[in-house]
């Protein structure tokens, strides 16, 4: 009976771990400056108030100014990652109006497991 239990208990971890898991990757590509995404590809203006539903996301308000560096390509492709200040994440490309493009070529990388952290005191953390 145990065993039973036991297999099932299994069973309900596994599969809570490949939901969390799924959860976690945004888009397996992405779109960037450079091969790195370091560079910045443009600049943008908050066009509304947004606030993220995790860490992961940039919080704004209507006319920030925010730098993108790289856009989710082919599964994910309105969001977008910047910074603002010191403070960086995903947000929606339908918040924010285009002011002025740094780079006229995109370069499409794949992501990495890095790209979907939390940065909470020095410390990466998955939401």
């Amino acid at each position: 009976m145990s065993r039973i239990l036991d297999q099932r208990i299994l069973l309900l971890v596994i599969s809570f771990s490949a939901s969390v898991q799924s959860t976690k990757v945004l888009s397996e590509w992405k779109k960037c400056g450079d091969l790195e995404c370091e560079k910045a590809m443009s600049r943008v203006q908050a066009t509304t108030d947004y606030l993220g539903p995790d860490c992961r996301y940039l919080n704004f308000k209507t006319g920030e100014e925010i730098m993108v560096y790289s856009k989710l390509s082919r599964q994910n492709e309105n969001l977008w990652t910047g910074s603002k200040g010191k403070d960086f994440g995903y947000f929606p490309r339908d918040a924010v109006k285009v002011e002025e493009v740094f780079i006229g070529e995109e370069v499409e990388v794949l992501t990495k497991e890095t790209d979907f952290l939390c940065l909470h005191e020095d410390k990466y953390v998955f939401e």
